[in-house]
């Protein structure tokens, strides 16, 4: 079947009818390509609806929410979406015992560019809640299209397209068009209004033949209207009202491809079921621009309408269904609304730069809620279970690109009145709020966690077998009480398992293996699983094995699955030989991208066991030979109706079927049948044939009313066809037009427990059903049986048909929250299908049995943060999460140590369940501890967490000039200080692999002279700094020390650029007044003021010379710089006017260095010398509190006393540990004043050193 459509209506309402009681939005959407076929999708959500399952990728959740009118779309997301179809494509959607159900709330998916590993979590939309705007589409952002929105066009209808039309339907003479039937040639002319249109034949697919009934036969009463003047525009919403009233609202659009907007628009109002319409441009603004149309779910007459933000942000507001409008502006954007379930004028507007909004006067003022929201990630309070009715909840994303979980009053959402229900932080799209249930997914080393929060307690992990490893997981219901899960597991490419929870939400069991995912428009997955309508429990499955995929069904929510047995004969009465398992019956799943053509499948609450689908008769599905079936007994048997593919739809709450041909070709004929199929009537609803884009279809009131929509040609306006089909009935139905019928499974009475009969009107009646009218005569719970239980969690069914713990599972295993004295619940390894009214029976024998729980030592203890992570920023709040997996919870005493010398305990694990935070003030490696003891036993386990901050600079300290084959220290100097938390990066010389090392120094030797690069790279939590430096190896050198005038302190801004600019210029001054070989100089300016420099004399590479000519050579260069040195005539300037003379400090440490040995008695002394004087400021420094005349700060060091970190949970019964108090401000200075004064002491100490060592070489010399 094919995909796709030039006629998008994806938003609608329905409910008791058209004329009194109709509850319908109609949404039209159609645009015109100049040379080729543009083709996208339209989707709309319904979960009371007969449920096929749709998961796309682009991570969008399926709510009430109102999309923007126009491309439905929202920005591009991070996540993929479950999405629930309704299948019935224009008939209302009923819930059992709640009457018509509106279906007036969708949202349209769009591209997301997510990574294929991404693990994210959906759910589908309930209707029930009904707190949606009325979305209509309408594009300003058609621009989406190319990227896979799900955007629907008109099509150009001349020529040929794929799914669309074919040559046949078009002669070369203009706007003529043919039929591709061989009987018939369609002339073009006008519909005629009111025009009484004749009866054709009538098929009788008993027999397979054509068949003229003698009577008269009843008629079809139709009117048509173009939009006159609107032919040029390319895209329309039209919206029926509903609730008894005839106003019918149309807003057509022209989009300019080559300008990318929006450029024209005319809003069209009937009042008189569409027979008449006025245009409303006078009232809206001839020159406004109209883009999207919401309506307020709970009062239908309330209709807001935003212009195009091309031209204008402003909001037009009508309380009387359109008649009238009030204009207000707006400051954003709006990109989608959410109206509140109760309240008719609270709404939430979400903009184009992520911020959400409130207004409670329906739209007229609007209030900041909260910035940086995640796209349709925001929701209302649920009646009944969030105090507050205007609490939203909503998914927040932080500065790093994280996100939290925060609730918050509409009003009043301040940071102070802020709440986060889950501590920590979740994946970006993945919060879900919907019925009891709330979701979020937190990824931690690499892996997927998903967690489940049941009626608004804490959140539990939820809980999968062991081994499915998920890697992508996605909510399709939370029906009764009990949430549905498909999850794509790490060894599955195209199929997904089916899990089934429990009624909390937490613990799944499988429920079906491998069913078929295929992909859709716009990088859609769709998950082939169809709820049937009308029946609770019964689902439709197209499952994967060996390479075939096969269509099987259940009647007890996944429990046991069959094959479809095929019908016995064909159209024309022949046999069909089809033993099964060997040929079954199989059907597509698939949901039309147009929601207003009815799909592969589809079914009606109000007309329960009646199944219309395509599909084919084989070994195995496939989409060859396909036809159209129905099953009237709940899928048990099926006949063919229709060798083609046909639209169907359901009229008269079902009691009737309304069958049209694919759209590929204008069709003026429909088919309608009284006998769920066995007979069916053909009308015209249509002079001239019709491209029918869309049919519209409301039942269950007094005007019976259908709409066709389309388009002669290519060139006509729109063309919108009222049918009343009223008269095909003969009158109201009575007792005497019913029959009794049993709902069964293969001749079992009891599905779900309870065996239910039902009324349906008489094959040979064509009486009318009426909205008073109840399928449901009696209904009773049956004996429990073995089939009305499931594996419980844990457990998998085995060859006998016997639940077996898995290999994986531990049945003595019981609950931490089972204390001493207390009962618990012992499964036997089943558990009832949840929705099973069965009683009695064996009930109690798989019933779990209440035991007392026994006393346990702790085991199984858990320790871990709340993010997953092993490390954590230096001064942030880490919450660490202790779990126990056996033990008694209450009366096991806690203790959690986190390394740094403080420590908590808590008296039983129920005060640390929100986790336990604490702040690391130091970097560092910490091991955290968590001992659970009792006295039964203990059990710890420990986790060693790296505290880290960001390196913001790094150095590396290294000599400018090396001794060749001499060990040469290399550091590097990181700021802040870290301790064992770096990892350091050695690059040396032309090395391909670095030398990795934790130690921020090494050493190396230089075998070969030259220079040298050594790099060295600091690696700190998700940052690398790196800093490089050149040495000059050499087999010896001579190195004087320069000075400067004060002058040249006054413009050093002491960094490393400004150090090797300003070397560069005394090199430059020092070859002017010698002449010396460039090569043989070498200046370094030191850090720090005042500046200082030092000057390296190298010896030619000359390799002829000897040694001692090079040495010669050095001294002869080295008296000729420093008599310049000593005449000042040395200098260089800066800036203008300004001269910097460089001065002689002193020689280094001896005139000639290189790798001799030289020790002798005076070197000796000289030694010992410096080691006298190093001990004597040792103990200056030792004990200088004694010495008066020294007065500086010292460290006062108190022993660390005990204190009390305040900690999660904690309570006055839980005992305390006293730790040490953190140092003061005043203790910090003194720390920070001491250590400058090491620092000063120990460079007078190298000072008065080199001072000695230097006149001791002068001496020498």
């Amino acid at each position: 079947m094919g995909k796709y459509f030039p006629f998008s209506l994806p938003a609608m309402e329905t409910g008791s009818g058209l004329f009194h009681g109709s509850n319908l939005i109609l949404s039209i959407w159609l645009i015109i390509s100049a040379n080729s076929v543009i083709t996208a999708r339209a989707d709309i959500t319904c979960t009371s609806c007969p449920k096929p399952v749709r998961v796309t990728r682009e991570d969008v959740h399926l709510d009430k929410r109102a999309i923007p009118a126009g491309t439905g779309s929202l920005p591009k997301r991070t996540g993929p979406e479950s999405r629930v179809f309704d299948q019935n494509s224009g008939v209302s959607a009923e819930q059992p015992g709640s009457g018509p159900v509106d279906i007036d709330i969708f949202q349209k998916g769009f591209a997301r560019n997510s990574p294929k590993t991404k693990v994210s979590l959906e759910v589908e939309s309930k209707n029930k809640e009904s707190n949606m705007g009325n979305p209509t589409i309408s594009g300003s952002e058609f621009d989406k299209v190319e990227r896979g929105d799900a955007t629907f066009f008109r099509t150009k209808r001349s020529g040929p397209a794929p799914f669309e039309f074919t040559e046949g339907a078009w002669s070369s003479e203009g706007d003529r068009m043919y039929s591709d039937s061989s009987t018939e040639r369609k002339n073009p002319g006008p519909l005629l209004d009111q025009q009484r249109l004749r009866p054709e034949p009538r098929w009788n697919r008993d027999d397979g033949k054509v068949t003229t009934t003698k009577q008269e036969e009843p008629k079809l009463t139709s009117s048509t209207f173009a939009l006159t003047g609107d032919s040029a525009h390319n895209h329309a919403v039209v919206y029926w009202s509903g609730q008894n009233s005839s106003v019918i609202l149309i807003l057509t659009k022209l989009y300019d491809f080559h300008l990318g907007s929006v450029t024209e628009s005319t809003l069209w109002r009937s009042t008189d079921y569409g027979t008449t319409y006025e245009k409303l441009n006078d009232r809206v603004g001839m020159k406004t621009v109209l883009s999207y149309l919401y309506v307020c779910p709970m009062n239908k007459r309330k209709i807001l309408v935003l212009t195009d933000p091309e031209f204008e942000s402003s909001v037009l507001i009508s309380s009387d269904e359109g008649a009238s409008y009030q204009k207000y502006r707006l400051s954003f954007y709006v990109l989608s609304l959410l109206f509140h379930p109760t309240q008719e004028d609270w709404a939430l507007a979400y903009s184009h730069d992520q911020k959400l909004y409130t207004s409670v006067d329906f739209g007229r003022k609007w209030q900041l809620v909260h910035e940086a929201v995640t796209p349709n990630r925001f929701y209302w309070s649920v009646t009944g279970l969030d105090v507050e009715s205007d609490l939203i909840h909503l998914e927040a994303n932080t500065a790093d690109g994280r996100a939290q979980y925060v609730t918050c009053r509409a009003q009043s959402c301040s940071e102070a009145n802020r709440h986060y229900p889950f501590s920590g932080y979740i994946e970006t799209n993945s919060l879900v709020v919907q019925d009891d249930y709330m979701f979020i997914q937190v990824t931690s080393a690499g892996r997927a966690w998903y967690y489940v929060s049941y009626k608004r307690e804490h959140f539990a992990r939820i809980k999968l077998p062991k081994y499915s490893l998920p890697k992508d997981m996605h909510i399709i219901s939370t029906d009764e009480g009990q949430v549905f899960a498909a999850v794509q597991e790490w060894n599955q490419n195209d199929t997904y398992n089916i899990y089934i929870s429990d009624p909390q939400g937490i613990h799944f069991t499988l429920a079906l293996e491998n069913v078929r995912a295929s992909q859709g428009l716009g990088g859609n997955s769709m998950i082939d699983l169809y709820e049937v309508a009308g029946v609770k429990g019964m689902l439709i499955a197209n499952r994967k094995l060996e390479n075939q995929v096969k269509t099987y069904i259940t009647y007890n929510k996944g429990r046991d699955w069959r094959l479809l047995q095929a019908p016995t004969t064909d159209l024309e009465g022949n046999s069909i030989h089809c033993v099964l398992p060997f040929c079954s019956l199989h059907l597509q799943l698939q949901m039309s991208e147009n929601p207003y053509l009815s799909g592969s499948i589809i079914t009606k609450s109000s007309a329960p066991g009646v199944i219309v689908a395509t599909g084919n008769i084989g070994s195995e599905l496939s989409y060859n030979n396909m036809g159209m079936f129905i099953s009237s007994d709940a899928g048990n048997s099926w006949r063919q109706i229709f060798e083609e593919e046909h639209n169907v739809w359901f009229l008269d709450k079902g009691g009737a079927l309304l069958a049209v041909k694919q759209p590929t070709v204008p069709t003026r004929h429909l088919w309608v049948s009284f006998d769920e199929g066995r007979q069916w009537d053909r009308h015209s609803f249509s002079i001239v044939p019709l491209f029918v884009d869309g049919v519209l279809v409301e039942p269950g009131i007094d005007n019976q009313i259908m709409t066709f929509f389309g388009h002669f040609s290519h060139r006509s306006e729109w063309q919108l066809i009222k049918i009343d089909y009223k008269s095909l009935f003969s009158k109201r139905c009575t007792d005497g037009d019913y029959q009794t019928w049993h709902l069964h499974n293969k001749g079992e009475p009891c599905v779900m427990g309870q065996k239910q009969i039902y009324k349906k009107r008489r094959p040979a009646s064509s009486c009318m059903l009426g909205p008073g009218y109840s399928r449901v005569l009696s209904s009773e719970p049956c004996i429990c049986r073995a089939h009305d239980f499931e594996c419980d969690y844990g457990y998998e069914r085995s060859g006998d048909g016997n639940c077996s713990p898995s290999f994986w599972y531990n049945p003595a295993t019981v609950s931490r929250s089972c204390s001493h004295e207390q009962n618990y619940l012992n499964s036997t390894g089943y558990r009832k299908v949840a929705a099973n009214n069965c009683t009695k029976g064996v009930n109690d024998m798989y019933t779990a049995r209440r035991q007392k729980c026994p006393n346990r030592a702790p085991h199984g203890l858990q320790l871990s943060t709340s993010e997953g992570k092993l490390t954590a920023p230096l001064h942030s709040n880490v919450t660490f999460l202790v779990q126990l997996q056996e033990g008694d919870s209450m009366r096991t005493h806690i203790q959690l140590d986190f390394g740094d010398g403080t420590a908590v305990s808590y008296s039983n694990l129920t005060w640390a369940e929100e986790g336990i935070k604490h702040v690391y003030r130091s970097a560092g490696i910490f091991r955290v501890t968590a001992l659970a003891e009792n006295e039964m036993g203990a059990d710890s386990t420990s986790l060693y967490l790296h505290v880290t901050c960001a390196v913001e600079h790094v150095q590396l300290l290294a000599p400018f000039v090396a001794i060749q084959n001499k060990e040469v220290n290399l550091t590097a100097v990181v700021w802040p200080s870290h301790s064992r938390t770096l990892t350091y990066f050695w690059w040396l010389g032309n090395r391909s692999e670095p030398i990795i090392t934790l130690d921020s120094s090494i050493s190396h030797t230089f075998t070969r002279e030259g220079r040298h690069t050594v790099t060295v790279q600091v690696s700190s939590a998700n940052s690398i700094l790196q800093d490089t430096k050149t040495i000059a190896v050499q087999e010896f050198f001579k190195s004087l020390l320069l000075s400067f005038s004060p002058n040249l302190d006054e413009v050093n801004p002491d960094i490393p650029e400004w150090r090797q600019d300003v070397g560069r210029v005394i090199k430059k001054a020092l070859l002017q007044v010698a002449d010396i070989p460039e090569r043989q100089l070498l200046v370094a300016v030191f850090p720090g003021v005042p500046t200082a420099a030092e000057l390296f004399l190298l010896p030619s590479k000359n390799q002829s010379e000897s040694r001692k000519k090079s040495e010669e050579e050095l001294e002869q260069i080295s008296e000729v710089l420093v008599s310049a040195l000593n005449q000042n005539l040395v200098e260089f300037q800066l800036k203008p006017a300004s001269h910097v003379i460089v001065y002689i400090t002193q020689l280094t440490l001896a005139p000639l260095v290189d790798s001799s040995p030289r020790h002798n008695s005076s070197a000796m002394l000289m030694l010992l010398s410096v080691v006298f004087l190093g001990l004597a400021v040792f103990l200056i420094y030792k004990f200088k509190r004694k010495i008066p005349w020294i007065n500086i700060y010292a460290e006062v060091n108190h022993e660390k006393e005990q204190e009390m970190i305040n900690t999660v949970g904690q309570s006055k019964t839980a005992p305390k540990i006293t730790l040490s108090e953190f140092p003061t401000q005043k203790e910090i200075m003194d720390k920070e004043l001491e250590c400058r004064v090491k620092r000063k002491l120990v460079m007078t100490t190298l000072h008065i050193s080199y001072t000695i060592i230097t006149d001791y070489t002068k001496q020498l010399s």
